[in-house]
């Protein structure tokens, strides 16, 4: 458990709410920059599950210029090949290693991973997290922030501050305390998250797509040198039990994989969760800025979440820098022009993803197998999807 450093400052000139991937990524980046911050989280303790698995090239060259990318990339496993299937036809394979990036690939490491070498170069530069720390009020007022929150033990105390960044989530308190709007819907299925034991007929460099009417499933191998057949599975369901079981994945799989000697042999953790497409009506709200989940939600089609999050940090983290350096506030503006089109672009993209994913009419379903194996053969849309998908467009 990481245990809380106490006490709290009374002042600071940044307060970051939420210690996920991107509070994280902020947090380093204000550190090297040797501003005065402080990282509050309502969780007792970090990530333990593995939740977000996937890494892109886009991210990893943002983790690079923090000097973290090494590491992390150590702990993950490289996985060069994307591909799509309707039950056992392969419609489009996409390759990465053509990319033009030093990361010309996916790297599967779960989240529990990324955070704890987030949180190992934080305190490296000598920042740490404050937990367990729940904000309940936050408001702007007499030229700064105040940030009121209860401890561990329940006792009440506020918290000065200059600025303040909301990374705490898709419920995020700091973002509905700025009265920003957060615009968009849910998706009517549910989805089933699962890390599984398994033999699975299809190469471990790879990440696999399945198409079926029944839903979408993601397919991907994760590191484990003590579970050496581990996989994530993804899946879309009308109603999903809250743990999904052995028995429940199988069935998943039984119904849309590519068929063959697919067997289950343990779950190792899995949950259930629903999906919203949802982006923040603004990033800015004077003092209060947002990124990660607390701006944008959407499909994990094609892993876009974390990633885009991490981004919007390493964006975020130097402008806030070098304000509170004295540069003009106004620089803080283009934070939201630079992100928000992102991702708008990003909640768009895996939109239409998880849509063509889940068409049910066999014509439409038809339709759509023809014209991805048709496009996908030609060189130029296959790499402008891999470039899509790795993010590289987002530098």
């Amino acid at each position: 458990m990481n245990t809380t450093p106490n006490p709290l400052p009374e002042t600071t000139s940044v307060v970051i709410v939420g210690a996920g991937p991107a509070g994280l990524t902020a947090a380093v980046t204000l550190a090297a920059a040797d501003v005065d911050f402080v990282l509050l989280d309502r969780l007792a303790e970090g990530a333990n599950t593995s939740r977000a698995a996937v890494v892109h090239a886009r991210t990893l060259e943002v983790l690079h210029e923090l000097g973290i990318a090494e590491e992390l990339i150590a702990e993950g496993l490289v996985v060069p090949t994307f591909t799509l299937h309707d039950g056992g036809r392969t419609l489009a394979t996409l390759r990465f290693d053509g990319l033009p990036t030093r990361y010309p690939y996916t790297l599967m490491v779960p989240q529990d991973t990324t955070e704890a070498v987030l949180l190992a170069a934080l305190r490296k530069a000598g920042g740490d997290v404050h937990r367990p720390y729940l904000v309940t009020r936050v408001v702007e007022e007499n030229d700064g922030v105040t940030v009121e929150y209860t401890d561990a033990a329940g006792d009440a105390g506020t918290l000065r501050a200059d600025y303040v960044i909301g990374t705490d989530g898709m419920h995020s308190v700091v973002r509905e305390q700025a009265g920003i709007g957060f615009t968009g819907a849910a998706y009517p299925a549910s989805f089933v998250l699962a890390d599984v034991r398994m033999n699975w007929p299809i190469p471990r460099e790879e990440v696999s797509l399945y198409l079926s009417p029944e839903g979408i499933t993601v397919i991907a191998p994760l590191p484990d040198p003590a579970e050496p057949n581990r996989y994530r599975v993804v899946a879309t369901v009308d109603t999903a039990p809250e743990h999904p079981t052995r028995a429940d994945i199988q069935t998943i799989l039984d119904a849309r994989g590519p068929g063959g000697d697919v067997e289950v042999s343990a779950v190792l953790w899995s949950s259930r969760f629903r999906v919203h497409h949802r982006v923040a009506d603004r990033y800015r709200a004077g003092r209060v800025l947002l990124a990660g989940d607390a701006a944008h939600v959407h499909s994990p089609a094609g892993g876009q979440g974390m990633n885009t999050g991490i981004q919007d940090a390493a964006t975020l983290g130097p402008l806030l820098a070098m304000v509170v350096a004295g540069e003009p506030e106004s620089l803080l503006d283009s934070y939201e022009t630079i992100r928000r089109p992102i991702a708008l672009d990003v909640v768009a993209f895996t939109d239409r993803m998880t849509r063509m994913a889940t068409l049910t009419s066999r014509p439409a379903r038809s339709l759509r197998n023809l014209v991805i194996a048709t496009l996908t053969r030609v060189p130029a849309v296959r790499r402008s999807l891999t470039y899509r998908l790795a993010e590289l467009g987002n530098r």
